[in-house]
């Protein structure tokens, strides 16, 4: 088959700066679930809430010991020294078996760590601070009023909301929730993400590489990212070079997802028909961003879905998915992102500006001697080079500029996150 020239565009497309490119592509999408679903407890983690949850019961349930020790009444104990603060032992609390019957002004109850603090006491002393004699127990030290005992409501008061709607749920959420007695809840259905990579030299690894050809790498990395996020992978697999294979695989993916995502295609090059076929489905957004590596990505809408063109170089493609697609992504979930945070360190050596664009620069954030933080950028920066991110904890965020980063200066410093790692 003779292979189809892509058609060039014709008018200027202006370098928009990361916020710019950000504030587009926020400001172009919404969250529109109209389904929710109910997921069990155990199907919980990762999932974004649909609406806020409420805890049903008190946490504790109810009063209950801090730890192994004897519960009475402190005002019995009227003024009396310890040498004087004896009790009768009028039987014992366990967790889960609590104590029936009335306790006595001059009695005690034998109690253990969760058991509930029986009706006509308030205070628990430590086993290690009194002195048992057969049914009599003396107090070698006395403690103050109300002590060790944990009160009914005192972490979570019933009706008390828990987490709100865009919440996404962790491991300790979801622990909070058993803890709560909550066995389900509603979360909103999962974003359906479309990915494909484009170029005729791709293989799959294991297959034997001629020349000219590597490995995809994208696609893994991808969609185990958009797992963590949440999201419904759904793969078309490896496009190439060929104008036809590419609309079946567009239109393929935008009938089965949310989002369309590519790798490859984005830039300028003589097999790119990516702004030729978004141009013919859909809406080019805009095509090029002023940072390193990354500048060649392209933003836009199909007939059904949302679309992201990455570059093929896999640093260019991990660096605008994280910071360009993310954001985008977490907006259509619905999420309540929390804001991200950036560091400040020492360079650990000078460091040459990209003159134009602003730059993320893979490196390793440690701490100093004297407890600075600093950071070394690592050798290794070509944006085909995955094995510099392996070593890497973080990204140095290098605003554009003439003058080189001296040795010592502050850089601002990005932490690699859980989507990342």
């Amino acid at each position: 088959m003779k292979k189809q020239n892509p058609q060039q565009s014709t008018s200027p497309q202006p370098l928009l700066s990361l916020d710019q490119a950000r504030a587009h592509m926020l400001g172009a999408v919404s969250c529109e679930f109209i389904n929710n679903e109910s997921v069990s407890l155990a199907d919980l983690p990762g999932r974004i809430l649909a609406t806020d949850v409420v805890s049903p019961i008190n946490a504790p349930p109810a009063d209950n010991s801090a730890m192994d020790g004897y519960a009475f009444n402190f005002a019995a104990l009227g003024d009396n020294s310890p040498e004087d603060a004896v009790f009768t032992l009028a039987g014992k609390a366990l967790a889960g078996e609590p104590f029936v019957g009335s306790v006595g002004a001059d009695q005690c109850i034998r109690i253990m760590t969760g058991a509930e603090v029986p009706q006509g006491c308030d205070t628990v002393v430590m086993q290690e601070n009194v002195e048992a004699d057969g049914e009599t127990i003396t107090l070698k030290k006395i403690p103050k009023p109300q002590a060790n005992v944990r009160y009914s409501g005192e972490d979570i008061k019933k009706g008390e909301t828990l987490f709100t709607a865009g919440h996404r749920l962790g491991p300790v959420d979801i622990g909070l929730l058993a803890t709560m007695g909550i066995a389900e809840a509603a979360v909103r259905v999962r974003l359906k993400v479309a990915v494909f990579a484009n170029g005729s030299e791709l293989r799959a690894p294991g297959e034997v590489l001629a020349a000219g050809e590597i490995y995809d790498s994208n696609r893994y990395f991808l969609a185990a990212m958009l797992e963590r996020l949440g999201c419904e992978v759904v793969d078309i697999g490896v496009i190439p070079d060929d104008l036809e294979q590419l609309r079946a695989a567009y239109i393929k993916a935008d009938a089965a997802a949310d989002v369309v995502i590519t790798c490859g295609g984005a830039s300028v090059g003589e097999a790119d028909y990516t702004r030729q076929l978004l141009s013919e489905q859909g809406d080019i957004g805009f095509w090029k961003v002023a940072i390193k590596p990354g500048k060649p990505f392209m933003f836009g809408k199909l007939a059904n879905s949302t679309f992201f063109g990455l570059p093929g170089n896999p640093m260019s493609a991990l660096v605008t998915f994280y910071q360009l697609v993310l954001p985008v992504l977490q907006q259509m979930q619905g999420v309540v992102a929390a804001p991200t945070l950036a560091l400040s360190a020492r360079a650990s050596c000078d460091i040459r500006r990209n003159r134009s664009r602003l730059e993320f620069l893979r490196a390793y954030l440690t701490t100093g001697s004297d407890g600075e933080l600093i950071v070394s950028p690592d050798k290794q920066q070509s944006s085909g080079a995955l094995s510099s991110f392996a070593r890497s904890n973080c990204f140095i965020l290098l605003d554009a500029g003439e003058q080189a980063v001296k040795k010592g200066a502050r850089v601002r410093v990005q932490l690699f996150d859980g989507v990342l790692r």
